[in-house]
């Protein structure tokens, strides 16, 4: 197992990296550095830290949406 390039908590399918990657294109600073903790978050949570990780891309969430209004 490779815990740093590609560590069991974001595996699936895709990559969870390459669907923030695809997420954040063309988006710059904050809003696509908290975008992309929403999907890291959600993606790891069954595997890593169970509802507090839910918790965090809501935090997250709740985050950008503020900074939109």
């Amino acid at each position: 197992m490779d815990n740093i390039n590609h560590p069991e908590h974001y595996k699936g399918k895709t990559e969870v990296i390459e669907m923030i990657e695809q997420l954040t294109e063309g988006m710059e600073g904050k809003k696509a550095y908290m975008l992309g903790n929403v999907v890291k978050y959600i993606f790891r949570h069954e595997k890593k830290n169970g509802i507090e990780d839910l918790k965090k891309a809501s935090w997250y969430l709740n985050r950008v949406i503020d900074n939109e209004n």
